[in-house]
């Protein structure tokens, strides 16, 4: 999945997803949204987010 597709299924900005590749930090809601769009539950945001 591209940057921009994760982005839009995400409904969060291009930009936000690449902060958060360059290891900026994120709101958890932010966290929730790539996580559902990606197909994760909450409890296994290890597997993305460090």
């Amino acid at each position: 999945m591209s940057k921009s597709e994760l982005a839009r299924k995400a409904n969060v900005s291009p930009i936000t997803i690449a902060r958060i590749e360059a290891g900026m930090p994120c709101r958890m809601e932010t966290q929730r949204k790539i996580l559902k769009a990606l197909g994760f539950e909450l409890s296994e945001r290890n597997k993305v987010f460090d």
